[in-house]
């Protein structure tokens, strides 16, 4: 317990060291200053990578399959938009994949999913979230009829022909 300890403090110190701005307090923690905190990285940035097709023009294919008479249906949808299908009302948020130089290789869909149940008259939301080709396991849309899945996201990207 002693020893971690002394590691923690010999870790925030070393650390403290790299950055001049930050601050060792007398518990040993590292603070930043206040205006030096907006400047901190938040993450990756989720605008598209210079020259990629802008998110506005981007198409999916997305695939409805109705299990109780096993009718399936290809969608291609714009960013943005809204189609129903029957019942089902499926909303394309945005599309990514992957750069051809990043691996693994992926192709994802952020979609909204309602459905309008037998006797109801305001559609029940049975979904929201991204849905990925390569691994449709991640993420799932549960319903006893309907399923939905990404196909295809035609996007590209600086270089790619």
């Amino acid at each position: 317990m002693r020893i971690s300890l002394s590691l923690a403090a010999i870790a925030a110190l070393a650390l403290a060291g790299c950055d001049s701005r930050k601050e060792e307090t007398d518990d040993g923690s590292v603070r930043v200053p206040i205006e030096d905190a907006a400047e901190a990285p938040t993450g990756e940035s989720t605008a598209p990578a210079e020259g990629a097709t802008p998110i506005e023009e981007r198409v999916a294919t997305i695939g409805l399959l109705n299990k109780r008479n096993n009718v399936s249906v290809d969608l291609e949808m714009r960013t943005g938009e809204t189609r129903e299908e029957g019942p089902i009302i499926i909303t394309l948020e945005n599309c990514e994949r992957t750069a051809p130089h990043e691996f693994p290789q992926e192709t994802g869909a952020f979609v909204q999913v309602d459905v309008l149940d037998r006797g109801e008259s305001d559609h029940r939301r049975i979904f929201s979230g991204w849905l990925f080709k390569n691994n449709p396991s991640l993420n799932v849309v549960e319903h006893p009829i309907y399923d939905v899945w990404v196909k295809d996201c035609a996007m590209s990207f600086p270089g790619e022909e």
